[in-house]
């Protein structure tokens, strides 16, 4: 009896695990980003404009709810190229439907910063994303989210605290 039940269980969230919705996809876009210092001796710091690009997993939990966990690469930081941080980042976001062409979503992110070593600039970064997302039609959307860092970039030794903040702005496309 218990093996049939145990039988009965598995293949339950088997069968779960299999009807949801999953579609593959790519987004891109333009960066809008800049370091965001604690202190009042900053440096002149401009935003940098620059580019992501990363594929994504679309995952349906229900109707209304998805995750979608991301890989990116993302050029953040600053104007001045010392403050240039090119990152490889996995968003995790949770999308809420609001409407049929309309969702909204936010989840943490973990980054690796590449390009650059040894530079004062530490190598992890986290962050928090919140985004607002428009249908254009069954796999082309728009979206634009925003991001804001949650520990300093540079390292404790140097004295000097700053977090990413970063929008972003562009289209992607489910297959």
């Amino acid at each position: 009896m218990k093996r049939i039940l145990l039988l009965a269980a598995l293949f339950t969230f088997s069968n779960y695990g299999l009807s949801q919705d999953v579609k593959y996809g790519i987004r891109g876009g333009l960066n809008i980003s800049n370091l965001d210092f604690d202190t009042n001796s900053v440096p002149t710091n401009k935003h940098r404009n620059s580019i992501y690009v990363g594929f994504f997993a679309n995952i349906g939990l229900s109707k209304t709810i998805a995750i979608m966990p991301e890989i990116q690469f993302s050029a953040e930081g600053a104007k001045a190229e010392p403050l240039h941080l090119d990152y490889i980042q996995a968003p995790i976001f949770l999308k809420f439907r609001v409407s049929e062409k309309i969702h909204i979503g936010a989840g943490p992110q973990a980054g690796l910063k590449v390009h650059k070593e040894e530079d004062g600039i530490k190598n992890f970064a986290y962050s928090g994303v919140a985004g607002l997302e428009y249908k254009i039609n069954y796999a082309i959307f728009a979206d634009v989210r925003y991001t804001y860092g949650f520990s300093n970039i540079f390292d404790d030794n140097l004295g000097v605290e700053a977090k990413n903040s970063n929008i972003q702005i562009g289209i992607g496309y489910k297959f």
